[in-house]
């Protein structure tokens, strides 16, 4: 029964004894050495089949893991090594040998063992995918980035050319249409006094045509003064001017007291003292426009009844910290595909090495905080 075993087994089954001697082998063993069953028997089967590595060096049976687990009475399993066939050629194999044991002492081993040459063959290929995959990706990865880093480029160029824009807008509103409105303004008054002048010395239909007159161009002083105002409030849209003539720190307190009057919240502002130093013009105004998009936020969508704004330097780097007290918001929100104020925020500060976190939940307000290297100007 036990011979019939064997023959049937695919595998490859020997046994030797303390010497190492074969004391019996199957068929399909014997097959794929290149023996006939016969020819291995009483044959030392480490001489015959395991005396070398892969690349030919010597293979010491002191050194064999067959030898030595059956010696030590504990089975192994190896499948980096090669069986040699009587052709001289060698097969990569995966064997596993367990001692023969007759009472407590150990009489020799079984050794099974299969040829995977296949199994090696589809695991090299499956490799080669593999690294061929992640060559493939680590290039289209290479090449996302670098059209991202252009991408961002691009947008850092457009704003800018569009801070710039603005500021020649402004410029030029302040300058043509800012004068224009004043002169009107002055023209309008004269007109309005040289009319009261005549109409104390007339009477009658005159006089009333002159008062209605009187009227009109009051009236139209009134609406040249809110004109001047709003020409005002967009040239400080475009470019606030503080930010020319005071620079950042004071233009960032104007516009922090300028958003909680017209929001009616409270604020609490901590700026560093002694002030730090100004920074470069690009640089001031992307602190700007992202401090401006921080309490915008808190204006949109907080519905907060404070905030407070804190502005310190240390290390070399700048950090701002705006806090509301507003309903706050899921994670979710904040870094949807959608959230195009905080991914605008966040590019223009990485565009110069900064980053932006925000910390918010559900019911108890937000901080969102800008980190950025100080470049001085």
């Amino acid at each position: 029964m036990l011979g019939l075993l064997l023959e049937s087994a695919g595998e490859g089954i020997f046994g030797i004894d303390l010497a190492g001697h074969c004391i019996f082998i199957n068929r399909a063993g014997a097959a794929l050495l290149g023996f006939e069953q016969a020819e291995v028997l009483g044959r030392n089967m480490h001489a015959l089949t395991h005396h070398s590595h892969a690349d030919g060096s010597p293979y010491p049976d002191t050194a064999c893991p067959i030898f030595n687990a059956f010696r030590q009475g504990l089975p192994c399993r190896i499948d980096t090594e090669v069986f040699w066939r009587r052709d001289g050629n060698s097969f990569p194999v995966e064997y596993s040998s367990h001692p023969i044991m007759e009472g407590d002492a150990v009489r020799g081993a079984v050794i099974t063992f299969v040829d995977i040459t296949e199994r090696n063959r589809a695991a090299n290929a499956l490799r080669r995918a593999k690294e061929d995959l992640e060559q493939r990706v680590a290039e289209r990865t290479r090449e996302l980035s670098q059209a991202l880093a252009r991408q961002r480029e691009l947008a850092a160029w457009s704003e800018k050319v569009r801070e710039e824009e603005r500021t020649r807008i402004a410029r030029e509103i302040h300058d043509e249409l800012g004068s224009l409105l004043v002169a009107l303004k002055m023209d309008v008054n004269w007109l309005d006094k040289r009319l009261s002048e005549q109409q104390s010395r007339e009477a009658g239909a005159a006089q009333d045509m002159r008062e209605k007159m009187r009227c009109k161009c009051q009236n139209m002083g009134r609406a040249i003064e809110s004109a001047v105002d709003n020409v005002g409030r967009i040239i400080t849209d475009l470019r606030p001017s503080i930010l020319d003539h005071q620079g950042l720190w004071a233009a960032l307190e104007w516009q922090a007291h300028d958003f909680v009057q017209s929001a009616e919240l409270a604020l609490d502002w901590h700026l560093q003292e002694p002030q730090p130093p100004e920074l470069p013009e690009p640089q001031a105004m992307a602190v700007f426009r992202i401090f401006q998009e921080m309490l915008s936020n808190v204006g949109r969508h907080a519905r907060a009844s404070r905030v407070d704004v804190r502005i310190a330097c240390a290390d070399g780097r700048l950090r701002i910290a705006v806090a509301d007290d507003g309903v706050g918001a899921a994670r979710e929100a904040l870094e949807a595909s959608t959230a195009y104020g905080v991914m605008g925020m966040r590019e223009r500060a990485r565009h110069f090495g900064g980053q932006l976190a925000i910390a918010s939940r559900p019911g108890e307000g937000a901080v969102v905080t800008l980190e950025m290297p100080l470049r001085h100007g």
